[in-house]
């Protein structure tokens, strides 16, 4: 899938000197081409300095380790005027990490509200394994605070391809992790120990079953246990072990097939949080959980409501944006799908909560981005689709397939029941019966 192309201007390049870490932003909301967003000091420097390094160590990775992916990203930087929040995701799209250094870790100056992208580089990435001990760290988001010494020399444009596999993994883990619950916690001393014990190199799905305060790994599901799926992708989080208070483990219902999970180190004045796809060769891009909301008529218009309610709040509440908008809740919650479809929007599993965040995509691409909905309105503009009560039938090329509550007679659900999102024949189904309805 091509990347979306957008030409992002870096006026000099991030650096770290005199132990002032300066991260440099293209851009936000505001009405600068390059506002500062956030200056002043990390209240806790060595674990912000391993964080930042695990949101790019993911960014770096690929799950399997295999040739013919794209380069490694920049990670994406929030800041909603009492946190800072770091993003990332892996090359293959399968782990998302997030960094939210919250208000008790920043001692600074609040300058504006935005999203940009972060040049973390190579020389960058050496000088933060440096930093330890009580060593001050100074966070200059944007231009103004910035020194351009270590690295030698400056970026006055760069051209920084975001690929649409981000933006539809953004999309897909809010709606995923929005459905978890909370499984486990366990003290640093048995997270160690758990974290430690996980099987290297393994692509086979493990589950963590509650045993006591701690955890133990089964290699079937079991009531109550959380899916391990590549337990190596969970090594990123090894390096903030010595700072961590508490491993918190978030999923779904157990279901008796490998699902996504969530793990959340809480460290001192921060979080760090990697979400797994249900399989290393899975992408969050390719789930298809937010197949259904897109197919409704309102989602679009809705989420131009909701959009202009927005104020990067660290907490997005449901009701009431649903009482500032003056529609129904369940309304409210596809708007908020629509508009993680163009990364706007962000779930915080510790908080229970939607947040608000800008990417520099373009809203109108959703269709391109979602080749089944595309594929599925296709599909209606054809006639293809005749809808008989409780039932209905596709006509896809020379193949009928009959669409009831229960699924599709197609070979995709055949293969995934329903585990990756509708097929285009229930999703044309949905778009057929919206428009009837309205």
């Amino acid at each position: 899938m091509s990347d979306v192309q957008q030409v992002l201007a870096y006026r000099r390049p991030s650096a770290l000197a005199d132990r002032h870490l300066g991260l440099e932003t293209a851009g936000g909301t505001g009405q600068s081409a390059n506002p500062r967003f956030f200056t002043g000091f990390l209240t806790e420097a060595a674990p912000a300095a391993s964080g930042l390094l695990a949101v790019a160590r993911v960014a770096r990775s690929q799950y399997p380790d295999a040739a013919g992916r794209a380069a490694f990203r920049d990670p994406v930087v929030t800041c909603d005027g009492g946190r800072l929040r770091f993003e990332s995701f892996s090359r293959c799209g399968g782990v998302y990490a997030r960094l939210d250094v919250l208000s008790a870790g920043l001692d600074g100056e609040v300058h504006d509200r935005g999203t940009t992208n972060v040049d973390v580089n190579e020389p960058l990435r050496r000088m933060l394994a440096k930093v330890g001990g009580r060593d001050p760290l100074h966070l200059s988001v944007g231009p103004d605070e910035l020194t351009a010494t270590a690295l030698g020399g400056s970026v006055l444009e760069k051209k920084v391809p975001l690929p649409q596999r981000w933006l539809r993994g953004f999309a897909e883990v809010q709606v995923i992790t929005a459905g978890f619950e909370p499984r486990a916690e366990l003290s640093a001393a048995d997270a160690a120990r758990l974290l430690k014990s996980l099987p290297s190199g393994s692509r086979r799905a493990l589950w963590a079953v509650p045993a006591g305060r701690s955890l133990r790994l089964t290699g079937s599901p079991v009531p109550g246990a959380v899916c391990i799926a590549g337990p190596e992708r969970l090594e990123s989080l090894v390096p903030l072990l010595r700072f961590a208070k508490a491993l918190r483990v978030y999923g779904p219902r157990p279901d008796n097939r490998p699902t996504a999970s969530a793990w959340e180190l809480d460290l001192p004045g921060m979080r760090l949080v990697l979400a797994l796809s249900p399989g290393s060769d899975r992408g969050f891009s390719g789930e298809g959980a937010v197949l259904d909301a897109l197919a409704s008529d309102d989602a679009e218009a809705d989420a131009e409501l909701i959009g202009a309610l927005l104020a990067f709040e660290p907490r997005v509440e449901t009701d009431l944006l649903a009482e500032r908008s003056g529609l129904p809740q369940a309304r409210v919650r596809d708007a908020l799908i629509q508009l993680g479809t163009a990364g706007r929007i962000g779930y915080d599993l510790a908080e229970a909560a939607h947040f608000h965040r800008e990417l520099p995509y373009d809203a109108k691409a959703v269709d391109a981005m979602n080749p089944r909905l595309r594929n599925a309105r296709a599909l209606v503009e054809a006639g293809a689709v005749r809808i008989d009560g409780d039932s209905a039938t596709v006509t896809a090329g020379e193949r009928e397939h009959r669409v009831r509550a229960g699924g599709c007679t197609c070979r995709w659900w055949a293969e995934f029941g329903g585990t990756r999102g509708k097929c285009k024949h229930a999703l044309a189904v949905d778009v057929a019966r919206n428009g009837v309805r309205g």
